[in-house]
């Protein structure tokens, strides 16, 4: 017996209508006040979820910090909002090189993936779900996606197979865990 398949639109169309549909949640004045993250699925629902707990931001500046002192070129962001094939998804925080900088310009929506994207793992995030947003975030260009641990462990994956790898090839001395101090 035969799974359900699903046919995708294009990435191109997926692109169009994902920034059209960012563009209008981001000038609606009822969604302006929620104060958590706000995604969306592929056929523009939204999908919101509550402000994480303060560890998970600590974690969030930490790697920004980290990234930011390993580079003299390209940006950190930080709730990066990438177009996939799966709706809008944002990375916890991601590494653009100038080149992706000057791509992308400056769009509301990524309507590609920076280099690197870096989930930091919640309580409620399982390993199906950050795998498939990485998978996400692979098929929209990243070269490297980044988990990071509740325990601040770091794991690198560098191809959609998700085989982890022992460091970043690109930024070569990120370390295995973030330290809060």
């Amino acid at each position: 017996m035969g799974g359900l398949t699903i046919e995708l639109p294009p990435q191109r169309v997926q692109n169009a209508f994902n920034e059209t549909r960012w563009q209008e949640l981001q000038t609606d004045p009822e969604l302006a006040r929620f104060e958590g993250r706000v995604e969306t699925d592929r056929y523009g629902h939204i999908i919101m979820t509550p402000p994480p707990a303060a560890q998970h931001g600590m974690y969030q500046s930490e790697i920004a910090f980290l990234l930011r002192n390993r580079t003299t070129g390209g940006r950190v962001l930080t709730e990066c909002p990438i177009s996939t094939a799966d709706g809008v998804r944002a990375a916890d925080v991601a590494w653009a090189s100038p080149e992706i900088m000057q791509e992308l310009g400056s769009r509301a929506l990524f309507l590609r993936a920076p280099d690197v994207c870096v989930e930091v793992r919640s309580p409620s995030n399982s390993d199906a779900e950050l795998q498939e947003k990485a998978r996400l975030y692979f098929d929209a260009g990243a070269r490297e996606v980044w988990v990071c641990a509740e325990s601040g462990v770091m794991t690198f994956w560098r191809t959609i197979d998700l085989q982890p790898a022992a460091a970043s090839t690109i930024f070569l001395d990120f370390p295995t865990r973030v330290a809060l101090s």
